[in-house]
């Protein structure tokens, strides 16, 4: 069976639970938990606290994580009895391509934190459940790399937009020319949010050149890279030298692409995440970007970030293909508006959009909730990073394949048996 063709066998959930209990007779506990608190709390026992602090943090207080994660319990599902559910079908169609469940992997930066083989780890899960990746703007491996170990299974592509637009485009160019199936625009961080937990360790994963090998693979930011090197001087006198400086450095050339020695004796990784760093994002983003974009590709634009029915209107109007209803997990605007809370009037104000929801997923129930409320497609964000985190792709894998299996109980379980049935009237509010 093909990437294209993969679909979840039915009664997915129920084979998926049964092989954990085949498991338990021989003595054989699942290495990654199947509950979120547990599977966090494993992750995070096993990343550096810096690593973990990137990962799990939030904005300012971090109530809008709480309040992604408060919103699900004011939804309740409501099953129904006596309907003929032993058979399921999760499959549902995304922009032509038929997926196996209405689940796909956000975009997740510096995923080298949780693994050495970040997102190739995590592209080769995708690709053994045939759920779509969303490759991040801000990733530990270039697009390319992480297309090829994917085959024919489906990939997005995220796009922070740069102060530069020879850049931007070149990302945009990189990403049809590697099979991506859609560009997912991030809308809500043209800023970084203010985020404690890093700022208590002064640590900020790009200053140490991870995340960023998008940039430094792509051939307009390299020409940046060595016209910055002519065309200004070398040496930040505003950096004290110091054994952690040197560290930095070290660290910088490890991660930039090329032999380490020829790296550490020129001034190219220090200079590329300099460059990055003024270069990344751009506050003055307007929708008059988004046009331009339209103009320069035929794929599906998705907007990601979108909170306000309003929002969701314009990007109709201007003839975007989806929208990605997201408060970017709670990292960026402390005391914002919960993603679920924002989901129905949204989804309502989309017209004919595709409506993909993000921010506080962590189990199936979950999914079902935010389907009911008007999503096609739910994105899964921090649980397939915690399953990174302790087994690499197949620890990425198992997290999936849970969040499916559940899913599928919870249809079944609640006298439905495909995606289509899960309409407003499986939900009531509490």
């Amino acid at each position: 069976m093909t990437a294209h063709e993969a679909t979840p066998p039915h009664g997915a959930g129920r084979e998926r639970q049964n092989r954990i209990y085949r498991d338990g007779v021989s003595g054989l506990a699942p290495n990654i938990p199947t509950d979120p608190a547990t599977l966090e709390k494993a992750a995070s026992d096993a990343l550096s606290a810096s690593a973990f602090a990137y990962l799990a943090g939030g904005a300012g207080a971090e109530l809008t994580m709480q309040a992604n994660r408060h919103a699900f319990t004011r939804w309740a599902i409501v099953p129904r009895m006596l309907r003929d559910v032993s058979e399921r079908n999760l499959t549902t169609e995304v922009f032509g391509r038929t997926l196996p469940a209405p689940l796909a992997l956000a975009p997740i930066g510096v995923l080298e934190l949780a693994h050495e083989e970040g997102d190739l780890a995590v592209a080769r899960a995708a690709a053994a459940t045939g759920v779509p990746f969303i490759f991040s703007n801000q990733a530990s491996f270039p697009m390319e790399d992480c297309a090829d170990v994917m085959g024919n299974s489906p990939r997005w592509f995220q796009l922070y937009w740069s102060t530069n637009d020879e850049l931007v485009w070149s990302f945009v160019e990189r990403a049809e020319n590697c099979g991506a199936e859609a560009i997912v625009v991030t809308l809500d961080t043209t800023m970084l949010g203010w985020r404690p937990r890093d700022l208590n360790l002064g640590s900020l994963p790009f200053s140490q050149g991870q995340g960023i090998a998008q940039y430094t693979s792509d051939p307009v930011f390299v020409q940046m890279v060595k016209q910055r090197i002519v065309t200004e001087p070398v040496g930040r006198p505003d950096v004290k030298i110091t054994r952690s400086t040197v560290k930095t450095l070290l660290n910088m050339t490890h991660h930039y692409p090329g032999k380490f020695i020829p790296n550490l004796l020129s001034a190219q990784p220090r200079t590329a995440v300099e460059t990055f760093l003024q270069t990344y994002s751009r506050p003055s983003l307007t929708w008059d970007n988004i046009e331009s974009l339209r103009a320069r590709t035929e794929l599906p634009i998705v907007l990601k970030g979108v909170l306000h029915p309003d929002d969701a209107r314009h990007a109709a109007d201007i003839g975007v293909d989806g929208i990605v209803v997201s408060n970017h997990g709670g990292r960026q605007v402390d005391g914002a508006i919960a993603s679920l809370s924002a989901l129905p009037s949204v989804a309502e104000a989309a017209g004919g959009l595709t409506v993909i929801f993000d921010s506080g997923v962590r189990t199936g129930a979950d999914m079902f909730k935010a389907l009911a409320l008007g999503a096609d497609l739910v994105l899964l964000g921090r649980p397939y990073v915690w399953g990174l985190a302790l087994e690499g792709e197949h620890g990425a894998e198992d997290v999936i394949r849970n969040i499916i299996g559940e899913f599928d109980l919870t249809l079944g379980l609640s006298g439905l048996r495909s995606v289509a049935d899960i309409t407003r009237d499986a939900v009531t509010a509490v």
